[in-house]
């Protein structure tokens, strides 16, 4: 069974991200309508991770979620109790990444969107996160390039084209 993942695709800059910016309501100019229930849920993995800082336990601390549920989904993603102990912004761009994928798995929303989730992501932790993906089964909305990983977990595909 696959998560219900929408991935969008196009070239590089034709506004993939963009549109994941304006579901977020973030402040950008575009042109014509976009309605977001109120109340909706959003968990985001943004593509940088530059500002990520401190201890897993303060990470986890500063942005509500539960510190067992994060690290059991950091070990799932290959994180040891050695990595536990060292800050985020010593950490390799992967397991910032990983950071940043555990922590949108560890919390409650309706819906996760996902910015290049798997820049910096090796193949083994590639399929780690496939696997966590496919076992809780979130609503997704995502850019990636990695087809391998879009084929695995989409249901549906949006493709943005210039017109």
């Amino acid at each position: 069974m696959k998560a219900i993942g929408w991935p969008f695709y196009g070239k590089n800059g034709i506004g993939k991200s963009s549109i994941l910016k304006l579901i977020l309501k973030e402040n950008i100019e575009y042109t014509g309508e976009l309605k977001v229930v109120n109340g909706l849920k959003i968990s985001y993995v943004s593509q940088k991770t530059d500002e990520l800082k401190g201890s897993l336990k303060a990470f986890a601390k500063e942005t509500n979620v539960e510190e067992s549920i994060f690290k059991a989904m950091l070990t799932k993603m290959g994180l040891t109790q050695d990595d536990f102990e060292t800050n985020i912004e010593d950490m390799s761009e992967g397991q910032k990444k990983k950071v940043l994928i555990a922590k949108s798995i560890s919390e409650q929303a309706n819906l996760y969107i996902w910015d290049e989730p798997l820049n910096y992501i090796d193949i083994l932790s590639r399929e780690q996160i496939e696997d966590c993906i496919l076992a809780y089964q979130p609503t997704l909305i995502f850019v990636e390039h990695d087809e391998r990983f879009t084929q695995k977990i989409a249901t549906k595909m949006v493709s943005l084209i210039k017109g």
